[in-house]
């Protein structure tokens, strides 16, 4: 995990208004950095990118349930973050473009885009929806393997050790948050 990732974390837990590891919390972000992860070193995508897009992606929900605009506003929360996310522009750029569309059901992009928009859908079981392998983007994710490992590990709720260790989230916890 690359040390720019780890710094901005504080920052984008700072205004976070919904319990720290609810259904769109820290543990979410997690798996969604590890399945992006696992498929950027399949498919050469940015890794970096994808990283930021697991932590950036819904860390401006205002709710839980529907949230029109989420992917925008952690768009924005990222350009607001600027000076902390050492990416070069062109990969901001698509940073950028992750984040906003996420939710729009694409499935056409840039290679990294599509790594970020699969890693989240891959963690969809948490929320009660099976991942359909018709609406992921890249060959590395509709591999049997990486659907069952990903489903099982959104459908058990796993809190990779990311969140704790690297992340080091305890330590890091605002007191507004659960």
């Amino acid at each position: 995990m690359h040390a720019g990732l780890v710094g901005v974390i504080p920052a984008i837990l700072e205004q976070y208004r919904l319990p720290l590891f609810g259904t769109h919390g820290v543990t979410h972000w997690a798996r969604v950095y590890e399945n992006g992860m696992r498929l950027a070193a399949f498919n050469e995508a940015d890794f970096r990118v994808v990283g930021y897009f697991a932590i950036f992606h819904d860390a401006c929900r205002e709710n839980e349930d529907v949230d029109p605009g989420h992917g925008r506003r952690g768009a924005d929360l990222a350009q607001h973050l600027r000076t902390k996310v050492a990416l070069d522009e062109a990969a901001f750029q698509l940073l950028l473009e992750a984040c906003r569309l996420h939710t729009d059901g694409l499935i056409d992009g840039d290679i990294t885009l599509q790594t970020c928009w699969d890693s989240d859908r891959l963690d969809l079981p948490r929320v009660g929806i099976p991942v359909k392998p018709s609406r992921l983007c890249t060959l590395a994710a509709r591999q049997p393997g990486v659907i069952s490992w990903a489903d099982e590990r959104a459908r058990m709720q796993v809190e990779p050790s990311i969140v704790r260790e690297a992340w080091d989230i305890e330590r890091a916890t605002p007191k507004n948050h659960d």
